[in-house]
């Protein structure tokens, strides 16, 4: 391991890995060194990031995969224990807005796919990649949350802000259920950031005012480093400096 690869011989999976957030924090982890299992509905988009971690000298596991299908969470942990035996680094950050309406108009399909993508696939995550993060010797896990969410519920997001609300519950029980582990879990809010999401809540807002993904990704590494000792908190991008 070298300072300029810190992440050095770490197997990360990122998940909404191809495009956003995830691409740029995918595409960050190879760099400091970690081989990247990404995983998103995205054939295309993941074969793009796969193009720029080789570019870069880096190398990923691809892994087309819906999060709300009903075996692929589970599937996968059960590869990904039976080539490494362990995962050093979860990043759980694909999201859903759905759409921003009414709380009393909003259609139970909006429900459940907001709901499935936002909360139950992270708590499926938990389930199936737990044992297999203690086995590192330092497992991290980082969940992408939102300043909508328990705090700041504005008017038309329930079904988003309710998600992240939730979210933060599960993250914070389960890090209370860790403390005597050498596993970190941690939500990281990236705050406003020039992604498609945004770009559909906000459909008014000049996307070159907001900062690039790229420019948030060192937040996920800091959190994601051996020596992170932060545990159970909501983190906000720019704050994340590293502690080792």
């Amino acid at each position: 391991m070298t300072q300029s690869r810190p992440l050095e011989g770490r197997v990360a999976l990122v998940t909404g890995a191809s495009r956003g957030i995830g691409y740029s924090v995918a595409l960050a982890l190879a760099e400091a060194g970690a081989h990247v299992i990404a995983t998103a509905r995205t054939q295309g988009g993941l074969e793009e990031l796969d193009d720029a971690i080789r570019a870069g000298g880096g190398s990923a596991t691809l892994v087309p995969m819906d999060l709300a299908s009903a075996d692929g969470i589970e599937k996968l942990a059960e590869a990904v224990g039976q080539r490494w035996g362990k995962l050093d680094i979860l990043i759980a950050n694909a999201g859903a807005l759905g759409s921003l309406t009414p709380a009393a108009q909003i259609p139970s399909k909006v429900w459940n796919e907001v709901l499935a993508v936002n909360l139950i696939a992270p708590g499926r995550l938990i389930r199936a990649f737990e044992a297999l993060l203690k086995a590192s010797d330092a497992g991290r896990a980082v969940f992408t949350t939102s300043g909508v969410g328990a705090r700041r519920a504005p008017a038309y997001w329930a079904a988003y802000a309710a998600s992240k609300a939730g979210l933060e519950a599960l993250v914070m029980s389960w890090s209370r259920e860790l403390a005597d582990t050498p596993v970190r879990v941690n939500l990281l809010n990236p705050g406003r950031v020039r992604t498609r999401m945004r770009a559909k809540a906000v459909p008014g807002e000049d996307p070159q005012s907001l900062p690039h993904p790229d420019e948030i990704a060192g937040d996920f590494i800091t959190l994601c480093l051996p020596g992170e000792t932060r545990h159970g908190q909501v983190v906000q991008a720019g704050t994340a400096v590293s502690e080792g």
